[in-house]
C-alpha cells in the first residue's frame, strides 16, 4: 500500500466510520500532533476524536484532492453537516514512517 492510500484509508475507517481503534493500525503510538488542542500521541488523538465522535455523530470528511511526494501527504478535504453541507475547509499534511501516521499539521477554515 503506497503512502497515499494508507492516509485514505485511515480516512475513511477512523473519521467517516468513526472507528477509533483504525489509529491503532495507521498510527504510530508516538505520533506527533503540530495541533495544539489536540494532545501528544496516538492515544491524545483517539480520546480527541472518541468525544469529537460522541457528541457530533453526523461527523463525516470529504477528501477533495490527496498528494503524497515521499514520506509526506497532503489532504485537502471538507468536513460537512449532517445535511452534507461544507462547514470547513481542511488541509492536512502528514509524515508517514514505516507505513504509519508519524506527525500531523494542519490548516483549518470556516465556509
Amino acid at each position: 500500500m503506497t503512502n497515499k492510500e494508507i492516509v485514505l484509508r485511515f480516512y475513511e475507517e477512523f473519521f467517516n466510520a468513526h472507528d477509533v481503534s483504525a489509529a491503532l493500525r495507521y498510527v504510530r503510538e508516538g505520533y506527533i500532533q503540530h495541533n495544539p488542542g489536540i494532545a501528544q500521541g496516538r492515544k491524545g488523538l483517539m480520546d480527541a476524536f472518541e468525544e469529537k465522535f460522541a457528541q457530533h455523530p453526523e461527523f463525516k470528511l470529504e477528501v477533495q484532492m490527496a498528494i503524497a511526494e515521499g514520506d509526506m501527504v497532503a489532504v485537502y478535504h471538507h468536513s460537512v453537516s449532517a445535511q452534507g453541507v461544507p462547514q470547513t475547509k481542511i488541509v492536512d499534511w502528514y509524515r508517514l514512517e514505516g507505513g504509519k501516521l508519524a506527525e500531523h499539521w494542519d490548516v483549518l477554515q470556516a465556509l
